[in-house]
């Protein structure tokens, strides 16, 4: 066995005993005062072994992905391995969702108490809505928002509220919409990668975008679909920075960063991705101009109507603490969040990041040496350390105690893409795809 590989596996193995102990010091205080408010900890979920209809379509995914894979990320069409991208990681998710049933696992997702849904009807005079929005975050507020409406500004509401008038109203429609929707991210991911990094190190990634734990909750869960849109946000700067059609590109990228700052607050910390990505192109400075200007657009447009997103923010606070925020221990998520991560992003991405955190080291010895390959490898660390940095500044924000293996999958998506530094890809594959099945297999997971 190789030091490389030896110290992959200690890095897995360190990341799967920090899951254990925040498993072990979560059950020790929900003995003790349960102030943690998750079923099993860390984790919003309870225990629940069974199996459904998208056992067997999980199982042959997850087999074909492994074998085939890493071949066809190879040999595909650059536009071809796009769609595939795209299409099996809605098969894979969709799969996933429904060894719940097609009612637990999709058609109730999104309808639940907490859930966006529930205030369709309250939309009726759009504009009204949005200038009286903030006067029902607050709990002790009278007709007070459910959490998810409160806790999110208007744009991730009135998304579905768009799908019903259009006649695509009700659960199973908005639970296929966020799927569908939401694995597009994978591919969006891909393209910042071949602008940024090169085709090579994107076709590795390829794989682990599709074949990731984090398909568990971002089927069905809105923050899979806000995932999808900043991805995409990403990726069209990424063109844009890179010469790609800059002025089309910059102003979509600006758009699509307009529209996710009004699907989550806690998106603004793109911002972090967004500078990695700047620092990363080779033409900065052009499409700046354009991407401004998007950005302006759909923030102009809500304050128009009324909607003031800094006055909702600050009450959204107040609301966080009147909730389980309140009493949710600081000391113990700000570590046990991460373990979800690991939960998230699985093993391969593990080893991956302990690998991308070396690259940039390896790089300085290989620039002496003139070995190809090196700049590619250290520009793809940069954006995944970059994505890292946001979801450790979300951490230590306090803003997000539990249930962050939703919350952050925006973010947790781009770590997927350090898949593309390990060795041995089947192996890791099959590891991600063992973790995957038993989280959803043994768990009923809140989202």
């Amino acid at each position: 066995m190789n030091r490389d590989l030896l110290r992959d596996l200690s890095a897995a193995l360190a990341a799967a005993l920090l899951v254990v102990a925040a498993a072990l010091v979560g059950a020790a205080i929900k003995r003790e005062k349960d102030t943690l408010h998750v079923g099993l900890p860390p984790l919003y979920a309870n225990w629940g072994p069974h199996v459904g209809p998208g056992t067997p379509a999980a199982l042959a995914v997850a087999v074909a992905v492994v074998a085939y894979g890493p071949v066809l990320a190879a040999r595909l069409p650059w536009r071809g391995l796009l769609y595939a991208v795209w299409g099996t990681g809605t098969a894979w998710t969709f799969s996933l969702a429904l060894v719940d049933g097609w009612h637990r696992g999709i058609a109730r997702r999104l309808t639940t108490s907490y859930e966006y849904l529930q205030v369709i009807d309250r939309f009726d005079d759009i504009p009204g809505t949005l200038r009286d929005f903030t006067n029902h975050i607050l709990i002790d507020s009278p007709d007070h928002w459910p959490a998810h409406i409160a806790g999110h500004p208007p744009g991730a509401t009135l998304t579905f509220v768009l799908l019903d008038r259009i006649g695509l109203g009700g659960g199973a429609w908005a639970g296929v919409f966020v799927i569908t929707v939401g694995a597009t991210a994978g591919a969006a991911i891909l393209v910042t990668v071949r602008a940024l990094a090169g085709e090579a190190l994107a076709r590795r990634a390829a794989p682990f975008l599709v074949l990731a734990p984090a398909a568990v909750w971002a089927g069905t869960s809105a923050d899979g679909y806000f995932a999808a849109v900043a991805a995409w946000a990403v990726a069209f700067l990424a063109l844009a920075v890179t010469g790609h059609r800059p002025r089309l590109t910059g102003l979509a990228s600006g758009l699509l960063f307009g529209l996710t700052l009004y699907l989550s607050y806690g998106l603004t910390l793109f911002a972090v991705i967004a500078c990695a990505v700047l620092l990363l192109g080779s033409r900065r400075v052009r499409p700046l101009p354009y991407v401004l200007l998007g950005l302006a657009v759909v923030p102009a447009a809500f304050t128009l109507a009324g909607f003031n997103w800094w006055e909702a923010y600050h009450l959204l606070v107040e609301r966080y603490y009147q909730g389980a925020g309140g009493f949710r221990p600081y000391g113990y998520w700000v570590w046990a969040n991460l373990a979800c991560t690991v939960l998230v992003v699985g093993p391969a991405t593990v080893a991956g990041l302990r690998r991308a955190g070396a690259a940039p080291v390896r790089a300085r010895v290989r620039t002496c040496l003139r070995t190809p390959g090196a700049a590619a490898e250290t520009r793809l660390a940069l954006l995944v350390l970059g994505a890292l940095l946001a979801l450790l500044v979300a951490d230590l924000s306090g803003m997000s105690k539990a249930e962050t293996e939703r919350i952050w999958l925006p973010f947790a998506m781009w770590l997927l893409a350090a898949g593309a530094f390990v060795t041995r890809p089947r192996a890791w594959l099959a590891a991600q795809a063992v973790l995957a099945l038993l989280l959803n297999h043994l768990l009923l997971t809140g989202w």
